[in-house]
């Protein structure tokens, strides 16, 4: 009874234990999800790096941006970084830079730029900017900005750039924006200041502008006060005809008197003619004056309108000139390169076969003198391995001899043999058997011909090489003393 106990009470604490455990593990588990779910603020983009899950179209993928909302960071094969996107305010102040008329402006500028919150822009911005700050995300932009201003000025005459803003900042706009992109960042703004230029174009043109404008205004008033000087004459002149015409009707048919009256506004009509005559010439001369300070202006335009037209068309020129020759000069850079690393390819490649080769000769070798080591080693002296190698190959070298003569078609050869010995107490036909067998190349003389020595075992020692003989040796058995007449072999 008390060990049946003992067994529940362990396993109530067992029970106790795994229930335990299994509230700690999850809890945990809980608590780890808890504080891997990362939000991401209004004012940042959340960047998701580490084991990130392929594209649609499957390409692998190094980040993922999330700008507002939340994601859960998953632990060990995941973590996070935030970019910042606040507008980055960047002063530009580009100078001397050559506009279409090659006449150096100075253009200062602002620029705000900012990460942009587009995914695919985002992306990059993740791959090219993460980890950097502010000030120096705003240092490369800049470079960046100056470039594209150059290349939009370089396109541009003076006069667009001057008085069509909304143009030039439109191809600002449109240059850098699609460079910016490139690095993740977005044009949220550009601000140009006054434009100036080194060699007094602009002010020039001004000066143009204005004169032009108050010559026609002069202009404008001449024409004026003569229309007004001459509407005034006529209709004095008209009121007085009436006036006359009116009382010549009156004193139709008076006395002298009256006459003389008439006669004397005639000669009132006439002077004031007269003064009509002279302030008609005076409108005239005035007329004449002002069309000659227009004519005068207008030539000047002239003028200055063909010189920049002049250095328009050799700006052209000269600028298609020099694109010509980049372009050429950047082909031959890249053909010589190619031919330089086609000759390194190709050197390569020998260099690599010579190699192999070498190691290849230098192995055979290497294994055949371990080879003759192993045998020296066994036979016990270099002469006794010298032996064991020309006894492997000695049938392969009477072979070699046989297949001197094997080809040569004998059926028969006949000797015809008076029977008288020669000095050396020898007959005609063992001399002929004698001399047609040493024809053949000796074993010596080939071993001679490679500065070896035939071992004494195959080769007996010459005369040289054999000490002198006892006087009681033996004499040289004597010669054949006869032989057949005829012998057939």
């Amino acid at each position: 009874m008390f060990n049946l106990l003992a067994m529940e009470g362990a396993a109530l604490t067992i029970t106790v234990i795994v229930i335990v455990v299994v509230v700690l593990v999850a809890f945990s588990l809980l608590l780890m999800v808890l504080t891997r779910y990362k939000k991401c603020p209004s004012d940042k983009v959340m960047v998701i790096y580490g084991k990130i899950s392929r594209n649609k179209d499957g390409t692998a993928r190094s980040a993922k941006c999330i700008h507002g909302g939340a994601a859960f960071i998953v632990p060990l094969v995941q973590s996070y970084t935030f970019l910042d996107l606040t507008p980055l305010s960047i002063s530009v102040d580009l100078k001397n830079a050559l506009s279409k008329q090659n006449i150096r402006i100075d253009v200062p500028s602002v620029f705000t730029v900012g990460i942009s919150t587009d995914p695919a822009i985002m992306q990059n911005a993740a791959e090219r900017l993460l980890g950097l700050q502010l000030k120096q995300i705003s240092e490369l932009a800049k470079d960046v900005i100056f470039g594209q201003l150059r290349l939009v000025i370089a396109t541009m005459e003076i006069e667009e750039i001057n008085t069509d803003r909304d143009k030039f900042l439109e191809a600002i706009s449109r240059n850098v924006e699609g460079e910016l992109k490139k690095l993740g960042l977005k044009l949220i703004n550009v601000n140009m200041t006054d434009i100036s230029d080194e060699s007094g174009y602009i002010v020039a043109l001004g000066k143009e502008a204005a004169a032009k404008a108050i010559n026609d205004a002069k202009i404008s008033v001449a024409e004026e006060n003569r229309k007004g000087a001459i509407g005034e004459a006529n209709a004095q002149m008209q009121q007085r005809i009436n006036v006359a015409e009116a009382e010549s009707r009156a004193i139709e048919g008076e006395n002298k008197a009256k006459a003389d009256i008439a006669a004397s506004r005639a000669l009132l009509r006439q002077r004031e003619a007269e003064a009509m005559k002279l302030a008609v010439s005076a409108e005239n001369v005035q007329a004449a004056q002002a069309r000659e300070q227009s004519y005068a202006a207008e030539q000047q335009a002239e003028i200055a309108r063909a010189s920049r037209e002049r250095a328009t068309q050799e700006a052209d020129v000269i600028v298609a000139s020099e694109i010509e020759k980049r372009r050429v000069e950047i082909e031959a850079d890249a053909e010589a390169e190619k031919i330089r690393r086609h000759a390194r390819g190709e050197a390569d490649a020998i260099f690599a076969k010579r190699e192999a080769e070498a190691r290849g000769v230098l192995e055979t070798l290497t294994k055949q003198a371990e080879g003759m080591q192993k045998l020296v080693l066994a036979a016990g002296s270099a002469d006794e391995a010298v032996r064991l190698l020309i006894a492997d190959k000695l049938e392969q070298l009477v072979a070699t001899q046989v297949e001197a003569i094997k080809n040569l078609k004998i059926d028969k050869i006949t000797v015809w043999d008076g029977g008288a010995a020669s000095a050396d107490g020898k007959t005609s036909t063992a001399n002929f058997l004698s001399g047609m067998l040493k024809s053949l190349p000796p074993l010596d003389d080939l071993y001679a011909m490679a500065g070896l020595k035939m071992p004494k075992i195959i080769a007996p020692s010459s005369a040289e090489d054999t000490p002198p003989a006892d006087a009681t040796a033996p004499a040289e058995a004597p010669a054949e003393k006869s032989a057949p007449k005829k012998k057939k072999a």
